[in-house]
């Protein structure tokens, strides 16, 4: 998959730029959106104690990021450009940075051509984050990111990206994160994103491969193989979402850490008014080697007060099986093997 990248297209798009002629003509964005509220979570284990408490506190990304960026491009004539995006994802409760790093979710460069496509080097999200757009929620903490603990989610570093321009309705993207060690892997993440898009209907499937330091696929959450599919169809205010994931880990320990898992889901999206949009949606996982089964449910409502500003409301919580132990927020622990959780979390946000 990297000789594709580095052999194929780079080329490609490399010769394009330099058989055009340059042309001044940029400009730079700041750009950004500020998300928060109050959330609360019962039974949240305690492992000090044993027991279970509840939790109430300042909500920061709950909903979506918070983040700040900048963006820029120049045209180099005839159609090709050279862009960059600087990004960073904060906490809006305690301002912390959601990672390390001054830009931890986008620090980029590239070309892009609308004949011959974007590519772009650097730092960027996962390809595995095209699962957004087949999500209800668009990945809020409650979402497909919830039951497969945020495998879906990852940033990609030291990352090469292509993405191609719209070929009659199809698009495709390829993304492999180098090693970065000289005695190490020569590739420790990549991905393929491909999507079918007409006017009511989008197909989208994606298929990635993250590693650990050895080079193996020994955790499902972390380091294994995992592919998607899903789409959405629209039918007047309604829009309609249904995806499935598998999840690979075949290298896992012995144990009762499970080496695979599948999850499936069923969404909507109703636009109530121009205003406010209902959303609902369930999520199931099954995962092997006693790992258990969980079931998450939700329902939100995104309302408008603008172009720009919106209050949400979102509320739901998870059933565990009998050996289960799964959070219905993705960043809390879970209230324990068999039990179930209940959260809520109302904000506002503001876009810029």
């Amino acid at each position: 998959m990297t000789y594709i990248i580095t052999r194929c297209i780079a080329p490609a798009v490399i010769a394009a730029a330099l058989a055009l002629p340059a042309h001044a003509q940029s400009s730079v964005t700041l750009y950004g959106r500020v998300v928060g509220g109050v959330e609360y979570i019962d039974k949240v284990a305690v492992p000090a104690t044993g027991k279970t408490g509840s939790l109430l506190q300042a909500a920061g990304n709950q909903w979506g990021t918070s983040m700040f960026g900048m963006k820029g491009s120049e045209s180099l004539g005839g159609g090709l450009q050279a862009l960059f995006t600087l990004e960073s994802g904060f906490s809006l409760p305690n301002s912390a940075l959601n990672g390390p790093g001054l830009f931890n979710r986008r620090s980029y460069v590239g070309l892009s051509s609308p004949s011959w496509g974007t590519l772009i080097v650097g730092k960027n999200l996962s390809i595995s984050n095209d699962i957004w757009d087949i999500d209800p929620t668009g990945q809020q903490f409650m979402s497909t990111a919830t039951l497969v603990k945020g495998r879906n989610w990852p940033g990609a570093d030291n990352m090469i990206e292509y993405r191609s321009p719209d070929l009659g309705g199809f698009s495709f993207g390829a993304q492999a994160s180098l090693g970065e060690q000289p005695a190490g892997r020569r590739v420790s993440a990549q991905g393929l994103s491909a999507t079918y898009q007409t006017r009511d209907l989008m197909l989208r499937g994606i298929y990635t491969e993250r590693r650990d330091s050895a080079g193996a696929f020994s955790d499902v959450y972390n380091a294994s193989k995992d592919g998607i599919l899903g789409g959405t169809y629209r039918i007047g205010p309604a829009k309609l979402f249904a995806g499935y994931e598998r999840i690979l880990a075949s290298q896992t320990g012995a144990g009762t850490a499970p080496s695979a898992l599948s999850q499936a889901w069923l969404g909507v999206r109703y636009d109530l008014t121009q205003a406010a949009t209902l959303i609902g949606a369930v999520y199931h996982v099954k995962s092997n080697q006693s790992g258990g089964n969980a079931t998450l449910a939700m329902l939100g409502v995104d309302y408008y007060l603008s172009k720009r500003t919106f209050l949400y409301a979102s509320l739901g919580g998870v059933s565990n099986g009998a050996n289960a132990d799964y959070a219905a927020d993705v960043t809390a622990a879970g209230p324990g093997v068999g039990k179930s959780q209940r959260v809520v979390y109302v904000g506002m946000g503001h876009s810029f």
